[in-house]
């Protein structure tokens, strides 16, 4: 079954055609289900909802089976997305193909999956888990080229190194990123 074909109406590329996406997702479907699996089929398309870490955490805590949907060419027969259960964009840009995007979504989401990394504690507190970017972090040697570790990272007070932290990942997303602050005004200083 031929997977692409030229626009109706002309112009440039192929698309993916509607049937072979189709009869692919219903064999993905009928096998999980058999298997008492149920499924969510997420359409990768720039003009999808774009993917952030509160959709990372929202998918790695469902029990579904994720099914990624990747356009290629000039992307697909708009009738395909009538077949999916929603659609998400991996920003505001153009990509050859949704592999990528689907790269990015299977490790943000898979990392916070229960027992996944070696640490749990490892999606705590950085960047995005809270509104703000993370700490800036160091390891040795205590000095480079001139270049010193904080103080307040060295003295061993788990409250000064705390509120270090929180200072510093505060003042990096006011540098970095102030969007975030002026999304959440929750955030405490």
């Amino acid at each position: 079954l031929k997977v692409d074909d030229e626009p109706y109406g002309g112009g440039p590329g192929m698309l993916l055609r509607v049937e072979p996406i189709v009869l692919t997702l219903s064999e993905i479907k009928e096998k999980n289900f058999a298997a008492g699996r149920k499924t969510r089929t997420i359409l990768i398309t720039p003009q999808g909802e774009t993917f952030k870490q509160k959709k990372a955490e929202y998918l790695s805590k469902r029990q579904e089976v994720l099914i990624l949907i990747c356009g290629r060419y000039e992307g697909f027969d708009e009738r395909i997305r009538t077949f999916v259960d929603e659609e998400v964009s991996g920003g505001d840009f153009i990509c050859l193909g949704g592999e990528v995007i689907a790269m990015t979504i299977i490790e943000a989401v898979s990392r916070l999956r229960p027992n996944f990394l070696g640490n749990a504690k490892s999606t705590k507190n950085e960047s995005f888990s809270d509104s703000i970017l993370e700490f800036p972090q160091y390891t040795r040697p205590k000095i480079y080229n001139g270049l010193s570790v904080p103080k307040e990272l060295v003295t061993g007070n788990h409250k000064t190194i705390t509120e270090w932290r929180l200072e510093n990942s505060y003042r990096k997303t006011e540098k970095q990123r102030p969007d975030l602050l002026k999304q959440n005004k929750n955030i405490n200083r």
